[in-house]
């Protein structure tokens, strides 16, 4: 194999990489980086001698027990769709990256056990595909479905829009395999639902983002495919109102609330005229919005009519001023692409954005949006904040946008303080700076300033015990 210029330092290791994976394994053009050493935002960019792309868990092995041999970090990484810079290398060029992508096969599906086993380079969409085709659910999804992969997913802990009805990518997983630093392979791809025998050794792994090991495969939980969806775009007087509304929907349809989204007009208004083809839902403007999705194993219009019932009761409480209900799936998909596409319209936007990933206690999101809002008008007079999120689970994208690009300068000098502000507000919530997109490198500096001393001292016991050479994503998390 031919190295290029840019990899010559490292030769001899690429050379024996070489031996492992084999051609289809390794890539050293520049051209050929490019994609893996740039997030997808264009935010954090590295290098790196080469990419490697192993076929099999015994490749990924062998090559991190030579990259041990060698002390050469190693930056795992999955569809590089995260939002905090994990999966990126650093600027030195000293890390090699290792991408899962090769190994992307669907190993088993189990209906009766309700499993699926799956390698950790499978596209999420692919396997919420393979679950369907066995009339069962897969239930993470998020924006980047088409591109994540699930080995990424588990690595940041993934959220999404179903968190409310099945939880985080980590209660979605009854077992992993994973190859530790030393370049040892960890089975536990068991699909038990009881096993109380120690530590659960899986939960390490999940949200550590590649600094103690590499996830190669997993065995995912499967749920009953639904039969009946329903969905509704409704109007709320406020966010307080929204909340109530939420607990209404469940006293009248119990665990079928699948998700529920929070939205300010503000972003509406952003996708609106950035996404050809979005529409307002309603006739009329409001200042606030909430997406819900139900959903049930059976069939039926059922479904359709209690989500009805419940929207005349809100109504009546003033709960809701106005809805939407769904009539086909056409309509459902529309109204849910509004929701998604909030992050690709604020990047249309001319000026300065500053995105916080926060979650506090459900009951106090109203209290906690109302105080971080008067607070960034009233030390940066002319911010928009663009709020949107899963209030059934307490997780905000409370983002804070300053517009015109005769601010832009100033704005980027600002962004440290814009920050500080949203995120000193969370801490005296109780809450967290990163609900669902991790810490990466992005974050580094609120892990030092809002976890205890304590918190991040076992944090490092555990980087240590598990990865003493620190070869695993360094400078990453901790």
């Amino acid at each position: 194999m031919t190295i290029s210029n840019s990899t010559s330092a490292a030769g001899p290791l690429i050379e024996r990489i070489a031996a492992i994976v084999g051609p289809q394994g390794l890539l050293t053009e520049p051209r050929d980086l490019e994609p893996y050493v740039v997030d997808w935002r264009g935010i954090y960019r590295g290098a790196t001698p080469a990419v490697v792309r192993p076929a099999s868990t015994e490749q990924v092995a062998a090559v991190v027990k030579l990259c041990t041999e060698t002390a050469t970090p190693i930056v795992p990484q999955g569809g590089n769709t995260g939002m905090c810079g994990a999966s990126v290398p650093h600027a030195d060029g000293s890390e090699i990256v290792l991408s899962l992508a090769r190994m992307n096969r669907v190993l088993e599906v189990d209906a009766l056990n309700n499993t699926m086993t799956v390698e950790a380079g499978c596209v999420l969409a692919n396997i919420q595909q393979a679950a369907a085709e066995a009339n069962r659910l897969f239930p993470l999804s998020l924006g980047a479905e088409g591109s994540c992969q699930i080995g990424g997913n588990l690595s940041t802990n993934a959220g999404g829009v179903n968190v409310l009805r099945y939880g985080n990518a980590r209660d979605l997983v009854l077992g992993l395999e994973v190859v530790l630093p030393d370049g040892g392979i960890w089975n536990g791809l068991r699909g038990l639902r009881k096993d109380n025998t120690g530590y659960d050794l899986k939960q390490l792994f999940i949200g550590a983002e590649g600094t103690l090991g590499i996830i190669t495969a997993a065995v995912l939980k499967l749920f009953p495919r639904p039969a009946a969806t329903a969905t509704a775009w409704t109007a709320v007087p406020h966010p307080e109102a929204a909340l109530e509304f939420l607990a209404l929907l469940r006293r009248h349809c119990g665990d079928r609330v699948t998700a529920f989204e929070l939205i300010s007009r503000n972003c509406l208004d952003l996708v609106l005229r950035h996404v050809p083809g979005t529409r307002d839902p309603l006739a009329k403007e409001r200042n606030w919005y909430a997406l819900v999705d139900l959903s049930d194993s059976h069939s039926g219009h059922a479904l359709r009519s209690e989500l009805e019932l419940a929207l005349e009761a809100a109504m009546e409480d003033a709960l809701v001023l106005d809805a939407v209900v769904a009539e086909n799936e056409g309509q459902s998909k529309a109204l849910w692409r509004i929701r998604e596409s909030i992050p690709e319209a604020a990047r249309g936007e001319a000026g300065m954005l500053y995105r916080h990933d926060i979650s506090v206690a459900t009951s106090r999101i109203p209290a906690f949006i109302e105080e971080a809002r008067a607070a960034l008008e009233h030390r940066f007079p002319g911010v928009d904040v663009i709020c949107f999120g899963h209030l059934g689970d307490g997780n905000l994208h409370y983002n804070a946008f300053i517009p015109g690009r005769s601010r832009i300068a100033a704005a980027a000098r600002v962004a440290r303080d814009v920050t500080d502000l949203v995120y000193d507000i969370v801490q005296r919530y109780h809450g967290s700076f990163s609900a669902e997109h991790g810490i990466g490198l992005a974050k580094i500096e609120e892990l030092r300033c809002y976890k205890s001393a304590i918190e991040i001292e076992l944090m490092r016991t555990l980087k240590h015990a598990i990865d003493p050479g620190n070869i695993m994503n360094p400078g990453k998390v901790l």
